[in-house]
């Protein structure tokens, strides 16, 4: 093994990817999975990678991350790698958002990953190392239309990845966020079909394209490796440089 592949190689590693079985959360599993990783993928449904199986789970549930935790440490002795990828948009149209879909986006976009990296933590500092990535959005730094709960849940997951990394760093964990720009998966399959707002979308970033789940890849591969074992408390975004653009 060269330098470079032992820098960024997963081999021995044990990763858990929510929101696993199609999009982007299927990406970064393969990408884990091809780096050496052992991945547990987490989902409500099957795997679109024949090479990866789903561990069938509600991760608004807490007995269910519990049981998933429990199989997980069971099976392969230990946590390394998780990355809090589910997530859910429920936008409207109507001007008063509906508490509903406030409810059941924070649930699965912020109490989950709450929840899930609080029972990983005891395995990661009984090992001294840990990687915790957390898939946030553009959302994260501004607001877009009509999707309080989503903005306001990716917001809240940057900001409570950094609480950890200052908590948990002392341990040799390492908390870091990964921020997609538009990507073309299930979610936006509708922008993405409308010749208009894809133009639009296109238009908005410096590299005039848009994003696809493989374009994820490099960057979770490196904040879970050792090529980045100085590396916390970040935010990186892989958005072909729309937070930069201006006029």
């Amino acid at each position: 093994m060269s330098y470079l592949e032992e820098l960024f190689s997963l081999k021995g590693k044990v990763a858990i990817v929510t929101g696993a079985a199609r999009g982007n959360g299927a990406a970064i599993a393969l990408g884990l999975h091809k780096a050496g990783a052992n991945v547990i993928v987490v989902d409500v449904i099957p795997s679109v990678n024949n090479e990866l199986k789903t561990y069938f789970c509600d991760i608004t549930q807490r007995q269910d991350l519990e049981e998933l935790v429990e199989t997980t440490l069971k099976n392969h002795g230990k946590i390394d790698i998780l990355v809090n990828n589910a997530g859910i948009s429920l936008g409207t149209d109507q001007e008063f958002y509906p508490t509903e879909n406030w409810d059941k986006t924070l649930a699965v976009n912020l109490t989950a990953p709450f929840n899930l990296t609080k029972m990983v933590l005891d395995s990661m500092k009984r090992q001294g190392a840990g990687s915790i990535i957390n898939i946030t959005s553009l959302n994260a730094e501004l607001g877009f239309p009509d999707n309080p709960a989503y903005v306001a849940s990716k917001g809240g997951l940057k900001q409570f990845t950094k609480s950890v990394a200052y908590d948990y760093g002392k341990y040799g964990i390492r908390a870091n966020n990964v921020g997609p720009g538009y990507m073309h998966t299930v979610m936006t399959d509708k922008s993405w079909n409308d010749q208009e707002l894809h133009e639009q979308r296109k238009n908005r970033t410096l590299l005039g394209r848009w994003g696809q789940p493989g374009d994820l890849i490099g960057t979770v591969i490196y904040l879970a490796s050792d090529a980045s074992s100085y590396v916390t408390a970040q935010d990186l975004y892989v958005d072909g440089g729309w937070l930069a653009k201006g006029l």
